[in-house]
């Protein structure tokens, strides 16, 4: 790996956490909290960013964000309401923004190839978000954490935990998207997960979830439904630690990725400043490979998608990236030569695009 000309390039906002790429590899979208905002920049043929649109999140203090083929996914820590704050802090939520067709044409919405679209409106409560609550306890305060869509878009999975209760108690929820965007909450959502659940990824076939708990240490697995009444819904899988859905984990993950090819996930450990490998079985049991070092406090982790054959962390308290070679039929790790390469101070997320020049750019 090597540092592209005049990288690094300013995230457009104050205190980036989050970030994701289109699906063509033409945009990449930063999560900046101090400012609400998310910042889209297109990407070149030659891997530099070019700062293009900046829109202001419904909620207040982004902190999460994915995308599919036709939608963008951003988690607010509170909702838009005038008693949140973090004073006086309320649940959060999740909004919408549909990713139009972009390109040279005079009818074209911009002239990217992926252009955002206004945010999605709750006609449930005439606004362009969807509170993450508890029916049960609708005073609590859910604190989300981490967002997850399937592959095939259908689904989006928003990870929080009960700060109002001691200790606290994870959930999953879980919403089915329609095609205008618009989310609907899945049957039996939310689901319970854990203690403090810190991040959440899904398999390449839409089949499996699974969901890290910080305060546990363990990554919790379940299965995602196709059943016609029940599509979408999670269940626990109870192959894990002493029949249950736990699989062993480091301390404080932050951070886990599955390799949309092949049959591995990889888990990264904060306090351990380490990543656990894991096969992941035709039932979905995660099987531990090893453990392997890392920079100091690794928080977020990412797989190269030309070939799915390279890993990274990004390393919080290492001020670094550390890069691993990924064996395709054992799913070890070897560490790239010359990493851990070094990077801005505080590194908080990861993306990549195919090398190259796969990045779209803007279409002239």
């Amino acid at each position: 790996m090597r540092t592209i000309p005049a990288s690094p390039f300013p995230s457009g906002g104050r205190e980036p956490v989050a970030e994701a790429t289109s699906a063509d590899n033409g945009s990449l979208f930063v999560v900046n909290q101090d400012d609400n905002s998310i910042v889209q920049f297109v990407i070149g043929s030659d891997g530099k960013l070019y700062p293009f649109n900046t829109v202001n999140t419904p909620g207040v203090y982004p902190l999460a964000v994915t995308t599919s083929k036709s939608n963008l996914f951003v988690v607010d820590t509170y909702q838009p309401l005038p008693i949140c704050s973090t004073a006086e802090p309320c649940s959060g939520s999740i909004a919408v923004y549909p990713l139009l067709a972009g390109g040279s044409a005079s009818t074209a919405p911009c002239a990217a190839t992926v252009c955002m679209g206004t945010p999605v409106v709750n006609s449930n409560v005439s606004a362009a978000y969807w509170p993450l609550i508890l029916a049960s306890a609708p005073a609590d305060v859910i604190v989300p954490t981490a967002v997850n869509v399937t592959a095939s878009g259908s689904y989006v999975y928003v990870t929080a935990y009960d700060a109002s209760i001691t200790p606290n108690v994870g959930y999953v929820f879980g919403f089915s998207v329609a095609s205008s965007g618009a989310l609907t909450a899945l049957s039996g959502s939310p689901f319970v997960a854990g203690v403090k659940p810190s991040a959440v990824a899904s398999n390449s076939a839409g089949s499996y979830l699974y969901v890290t708990d910080f305060t546990a240490g363990d990554v919790l697995g379940y299965s995602i439904s196709s059943a016609s009444g029940s599509v979408g819904k999670l269940t626990a899988l109870t192959t894990g630690l002493g029949g249950s859905n736990r699989f062993t984990a480091g301390n404080q993950p932050l951070g886990i990725v599955v390799d949309p090819t092949y049959s591995y996930a990889y888990v990264a450990n904060s306090l351990d400043s380490s990543v656990t490998a894991y096969s992941i079985g035709s039932n979905g049991t995660l099987t531990s490979i090893g453990t392997y070092a890392t920079g100091t406090n690794p928080v977020a982790i990412g797989i190269d998608p030309s070939t799915n054959h390279f890993l990274f962390t990004a390393n919080f308290l290492g001020n670094n990236v550390s890069d691993f070679e990924l064996s395709t039929t054992a799913g070890t790790l070897i560490e790239a030569q010359s990493e851990p390469y070094s990077s801005n101070a505080q590194p908080t997320a990861v993306a990549a695009v195919p090398h190259n020049g796969t990045g779209s750019g803007i279409t002239q």
